[in-house]
């Protein structure tokens, strides 16, 4: 299935151009230039889907300070929703950006308050979240008002945090404002930049400075071991469907994996386990604060406790407890593992506790709501009794097979020439688009780039994508397929 796999852990080898060797890149290159596509933006295409992660900048203040304004100046449009009062951002929410030739993700979040309880303790939660997954913080006070008791509350959250701070001084529409900008020194962050979010003063020299402060690309917190080293594992789930049952089970001892008291420090919790002849890294959802006492927030708390498990992990296990339906946090927690792209098993969990009629429906629920995940390994398991745990580490396994494996260049344009010949792209308008050409520009998930003379409906691409599944393996992993449309300007001769 595999013909370029790498095992252990370790990282993948570095080519000047990505997955691609030289050799095969210059092939690839010429494949293009025959199909009329320009060089800089074949290479464009191909840095921007081989791509680790982008690096992360978090924007954090209290309410009404700007934030959502400011992302938006950023971006150079309107995306993040603006009202002129407090707490219209709730959730945290992360767009593309990129400036002066670099790329990076952008979170806004939702205003930070000291003391809350309810839906504000939720959004405060959120942006102290952004903070712990960013690589740098933007800092927004609005200068006008000056320093508030809020503002340094969240100075010592950004000092606990140690991350890089860009202090904005935000709301200096023109030169008079810049005296009280300088009052924000007495934060202890450094210069404050002023800055109108509202009108762009300030904003360029502002970006320029988060540019120094944010790294080229994130370190990788998976996969950087020696080869051989521990396999990362996130379990993950809603709450009371089994986690601590199962890390217990696959330890053989009782370790202490969750605390629910409120205000716990929100660290993931590590355990090596050995399994099957080989160490594991179990990387538990525990740890990141949950307060049970507010009606609103156990979902959502539940929801952080997944990202943080899954930046950590390669291989996510999500735990389903058969014993109920397949809930809509089932399924949130199962696309948050496919877009973070994480190799995927899904464990059924209760397997004991289930009779016939529950089996009957339980196959039907998945038939209905996981058909987009079919590619999934799957095992029926009981963390209780210890029923089939030892097809857990196959499944894990053959996931993290799926998630390393590259196809060769040549052997997938052979592929997509078949496609091609027997399954041709509906024609519409009168006209037929084809793909001409593609590689797989990276791995850990599997990252394809198609050129095409024409927009590839999406039908179309999950056509191809099933397709890839059935001729190369890719079982356990997302895809991620991505389309590069040749300009109207002739073929090359």
């Amino acid at each position: 299935m595999s013909d370029q796999n790498q095992s252990g852990g370790g990282p993948a080898p570095e080519h000047e151009h990505g997955e691609l060797g030289d050799a095969e890149f210059a092939e690839f290159m010429e494949l293009a230039a025959e199909e009329g596509f320009d060089a800089d933006d074949v290479e464009g295409a191909l840095e921007e889907a081989g791509h680790g992660p982008l690096p992360v900048l978090a924007v954090i203040g209290r309410p009404n300070v700007g934030k959502s304004t400011l992302v938006n100046r950023i971006l150079g449009r309107r995306e993040a929703v603006v009202e002129d009062r407090p707490g219209v951002t709730r959730d945290r929410v992360s767009y593309e950006a990129e400036w002066a030739g670099r790329r990076f993700k952008v979170v806004d979040t939702g205003g930070w308050e000291q003391d809350v309880l309810g839906m504000e303790a939720s959004v405060a939660a959120q942006a102290e979240f952004a903070v712990e997954a960013a690589d740098a913080v933007v800092f927004v006070v609005d200068a006008q008002v000056g320093a508030t008791d809020t503002d340094e509350a969240v100075v010592r959250l950004l000092r606990k945090a140690g991350k890089p701070v860009v202090l904005c001084a935000n709301k200096v529409d023109g030169p008079t404002g810049e005296a009280d900008a300088a009052y924000l020194w007495g934060l202890g962050l450094g210069e404050p930049h002023p800055v109108s979010a509202l009108h762009g003063r300030g904003t360029g020299d502002l970006l320029d400075v988060v540019l120094d402060a944010l790294p080229e690309a994130p370190e990788q917190t998976f996969g950087a071991g020696a080869p051989g080293g521990p396999r990362r594992v996130a379990l993950i789930g809603r709450p009371n469907v089994g986690k601590s049952s199962l890390l217990n089970k696959v330890a053989k001892e009782d370790r202490v994996v969750v605390d629910a008291t409120a205000g716990t420090t929100r660290d993931p919790v590590d355990e090596l386990i050995q399994l099957a002849g080989k160490t594991w890294m179990f990387v538990d959802t525990a740890g990141i604060r949950r307060r049970v006492h507010l009606q609103e927030g156990a979902d959502y708390y539940a929801s952080l406790r997944t990202a943080a498990a899954l930046e950590k992990a390669e291989v996510a296990v999500v735990l389903i407890d058969v014993t109920e339906s397949i809930s809509v946090q089932d399924l949130r927690i199962i696309t948050m593992a496919v877009e973070a792209g994480r190799a995927l098993v899904l464990a059924y969990n209760k397997w004991d506790s289930m009779d016939e009629e529950r089996r009957f429906y339980l196959e039907r629920e998945i038939e209905r709501d996981l058909v987009q995940v079919r590619w999934a390994p799957r095992v029926n398991i009981s963390a209780r009794t210890g029923r089939h745990m030892e097809k857990l580490v196959p499944a894990i396994e053959t996931a993290l097979e799926g998630w390393e494996t590259r196809v060769p260049t040549g052997k997938l344009n052979s592929f997509l020439g078949e496609i091609v010949a027997s399954h041709p792209h509906p024609v519409r308008g009168g006209k037929q688009p084809r793909i001409l050409f593609g590689t797989q520009a990276g791995t850990r998930p599997p990252r394809f780039v198609l050129f095409a003379s024409g927009f590839l409906e999406a039908g179309y691409r999950r056509f191809v994508e099933r397709r890839l599944r059935e001729e190369f393996g890719f079982e356990g992993t997302p895809i991620h397929l991505s389309v590069r449309v040749r300009e109207k300007r002739g073929r090359k001769k």
